[in-house]
C-alpha cells in the first residue's frame, strides 16, 4: 500500500504514466521495425561492426550526436544549470571542446589507419597479442562502467516519468532496457544501432528547440529576463548563479578539482571507444572529418539549448520543487515540460529520455561485442585466424553476454552515484587510452612496453584513484535527508585522495608512463612506422584487412 502512494504521489506530479508508457512503446516499436527493415545481410564482421562502412558524413554525425547525447547530457546537464548555474553549464562547455580534440587529432587518422575497433590502430605497427589484450581490457572497463551509468540512470529515471517505485519495478525497467538494446545489436548491428541513434538525435533536439523557444517566449526572448527570473527564484545562490564559483570556487580543493574534472572531459571524448568506432561507418577519411564537423554543429547546438532550458527550469518551476522531486536534479528537465505542456509534452520528453538510454546503451553494446569477438577472440585466442562467420557468432554471444552484465550490474547500481560511473568512463578514456592514441599515430619511437605501461597504467591510476576518493567514502550524510553523499554509507571512510575526478593525476601518469616505456625498450620497426604514416595521412591500404 505504502508503494502504491508513492507510486501515486509521483505519478500526479509528473503527469500521466499511461501516456509516457505508450509513447515509449511506440517508439520501440517504430524503431524496431526500421532496424528489421535496414539489417538485411548482416552477415559479415564488417556489416555487424561498421554497417559495412556505407553512412555518409552527415548520416553519420547525426548518430554520433545520437550517441553522445546520453541521458547525462539531457537531464543531468539541465539540472546542474538550476542548481550550479554558470558552474553547471561548464559542463556543456567541457563536452563540446572535447569533439575539437577528436576532429584534429583523431577522427581522420584513426579512420585510415583502423579497420573495426581502437586496438587495430594501438596493434598497427606493435606486437599485436600484449597491445590487443591490454586496449581491449580498458575498452571494455570503459565501456562497461559508461553502459553501468546508462542502465542504472534507467532504473533511477522511473520513479520521476513513469510514476513508479520500489526495487522491483526499477529491477524490470533496466531488464527491458536491457533485453531491447541487445535485440537492437542481435538484428540490426551496427547499421540497425545508427538508424536508431540518428532517430532518437533529431527527437531530442526538436523537443529541446521546442522547450527552448516556449521558455523565452514566456519572457518575450528577453533572455536576461529569464536570468533574472532564475536568480529571482533561488534567493540562496542569488546573482551567483550568474558567474563562475558556485559549485568550483569554494577552495583550493574545489578549484583542483574543476581543473581535473575538465582535463577528464575534453580528453576523454578522444578516447572513448564507442565514439572512436563510429569513424570507421564511413567510406573516407573525408566522410569521417565531415561526421564531426556535423556533430560538433549539432552537439554544440543542444547544449547552447540546455542554457535556456536549465535557466528555465530554474525559474519556472524553482531548486526547491526540483529538489524535492524524485530523481532531484534530473527531475529538472521533465519538470520543466510538465509546465510548459503538462502531461502530453512529459510523455514526449519521458520517450525520449528512454530513447536517449536505448540509443546509447546500443552503441555500447557494439563496441563491447566488436572488441570481444575481434581482439580478443579473433587476434588474441585465434591468431586472426578466425573465420567472418565464428567472428560474427562470438559477437552475437558477446552481446548477449554484456547485456545480462549490463543489466544486473545496473541493478546493482542503480541507487549509486551515478556522475561517479560516468566520470570514471571519461577518465579511463583520457587516462589511458587517448595517450595510446596519440603516441601511436605521431611519435615513431613509440613501442609496445610503452603502450603497455601507458594502458595499464593509466586504467590502474584513474581506477585506483577513484576507489580512495571521497566519491566512494568519506563525504558523510546529507544533514537534512540523512542520504549518504558517497557511495559507500556515511560511517565507512578510507578515501585519502581529495578529488572528486582522477583526471589530473591519472591523464599525465598515462602519457609518462608511454614515454618511459618506450624509452626503456629497444624495439622499433621504423618500416612499419612508415607504413602507417603514409597509410594514417593519405588513406592508402585503408580497404585492406589489418591481420598481419
Amino acid at each position: 500500500m505504502g508503494t502504491q502512494l508513492i507510486s501515486l504521489a509521483a505519478a500526479d506530479q509528473v503527469g500521466s504514466p499511461v501516456l509516457n508508457i505508450a509513447i515509449f512503446a511506440v517508439f520501440v516499436l517504430v524503431t524496431l521495425t526500421i532496424v528489421v527493415k535496414v539489417a538485411s545481410g548482416t552477415k559479415t564482421a564488417g556489416q555487424m561492426y561498421t554497417g559495412g562502412a556505407s553512412f555518409s558524413g552527415k548520416q553519420n554525425g547525426i548518430a554520433i550526436a545520437g550517441d553522445y547525447l546520453s541521458a547525462a547530457s539531457f537531464l543531468g546537464i539541465a539540472g546542474a544549470i538550476v542548481l550550479q548555474g554558470y558552474d553547471g553549464f561548464l559542463y556543456s562547455i567541457g563536452f563540446l571542446v572535447a569533439w575539437l580534440v577528436a576532429l584534429l587529432l583523431v577522427a581522420e587518422l584513426m579512420r585510415n589507419t583502423g579497420r573495426f575497433t581502437m586496438a587495430d590502430v594501438l596493434s598497427y605497427r606493435l606486437k599485436q597479442r600484449p597491445v590487443r589484450m591490454a586496449a581491449a581490457t580498458s575498452a571494455l572497463a570503459v565501456s562497461f562502467f559508461y553502459l553501468l551509468a546508462q542502465m542504472a540512470g534507467a532504473g533511477g529515471l522511473v520513479s520521476l516519468l513513469l510514476g513508479v517505485s520500489g526495487e522491483t519495478a526499477q529491477n524490470l525497467v533496466i531488464a527491458v532496457v536491457g533485453v531491447i538494446m541487445v535485440l537492437y545489436v542481435m538484428i540490426g548491428g551496427m547499421k540497425g544501432t545508427t538508424w536508431v541513434q540518428m532517430i532518437k538525435a533529431v527527437l531530442l533536439i526538436a523537443a529541446t528547440f521546442i522547450m527552448t523557444v516556449w521558455v523565452l517566449g514566456k519572457y518575450g526572448f528577453n533572455i536576461s529576463k529569464l536570468f533574472e527570473a532564475a536568480v529571482n527564484e533561488n534567493p540562496k545562490a542569488g546573482e551567483k548563479l550568474l558567474s563562475p564559483g558556485l559549485k568550483y570556487g569554494k577552495d583550493s580543493t574545489t578549484k583542483l578539482d574543476f581543473v581535473s574534472l575538465a582535463l577528464a572531459l575534453v580528453l576523454g571524448t578522444a578516447g572513448l571507444p564507442h565514439v572512436l568506432q563510429r569513424f570507421y561507418t564511413v567510406p573516407t577519411s573525408k566522410q569521417a572529418r565531415k561526421s564531426v564537423e556535423w556533430a560538433i554543429w549539432l552537439i554544440g547546438a543542444f547544449y547552447l539549448l540546455t542554457l535556456v532550458i536549465g535557466y528555465g527550469a530554474g525559474a519556472l518551476v524553482g531548486p526547491d520543487k526540483i529538489n524535492a522531486a524524485p530523481g532531484k536534479a534530473n527531475a529538472a528537465a521533465p519538470l520543466l515540460a510538465f509546465e510548459l505542456g503538462g502531461s502530453p509534452l512529459l510523455g514526449i520528453v519521458s520517450g525520449i529520455a528512454f530513447a536517449t538510454i536505448l540509443a546509447v546503451v546500443a552503441g555500447l553494446t557494439i563496441t563491447t561485442s566488436a572488441t570481444f569477438a575481434h581482439d580478443i577472440y579473433n587476434q588474441v585466442i585465434k591468431h586472426g585466424k578466425a573465420t567472418q562467420e565464428s567472428e560474427v557468432k562470438v559477437a552475437r554471444i558477446a552481446a548477449v553476454v554484456g547485456g545480462v552484465i549490463a543489466i544486473g550490474g545496473g541493478m546493482l547500481a542503480k541507487d549509486q552515484n551515478i556522475a561517479f560511473l560516468v566520470a570514471l568512463a571519461f577518465a579511463v578514456a583520457a587516462s589511458a587510452n587517448l595517450p595510446t592514441i596519440l603516441y601511436s599515430l605521431f611519435w615513431k619511437r613509440f613501442n609496445t612496453r610503452g603502450a603497455v605501461w601507458s594502458i595499464y597504467g593509466g586504467l590502474i591510476t584513474a581506477i585506483g584513484l577513484i576507489i580512495f576518493s571521497p566519491v566512494v567514502s568519506g563525504k558523510g550524510a546529507d544533514p537534512k535527508t540523512g542520504k549518504t553523499l558517497s557511495m559507500l554509507p556515511a560511517d565507512i571512510d578510507f578515501h585519502w585522495f581529495p578529488l572528486d575526478n582522477p583526471g589530473i593525476v591519472s591523464i599525465p601518469v598515462g602519457f609518462f608512463l608511454g614515454w618511459l616505456g618506450s624509452v626503456t625498450s629497444k624495439e622499433f620497426n621504423a618500416a612499419k612506422y612508415a607504413e602507417m604514416e603514409v597509410r594514417s595521412l593519405t588513406g592508402h591500404g585503408v580497404a585492406e584487412a589489418i591481420d598481419h
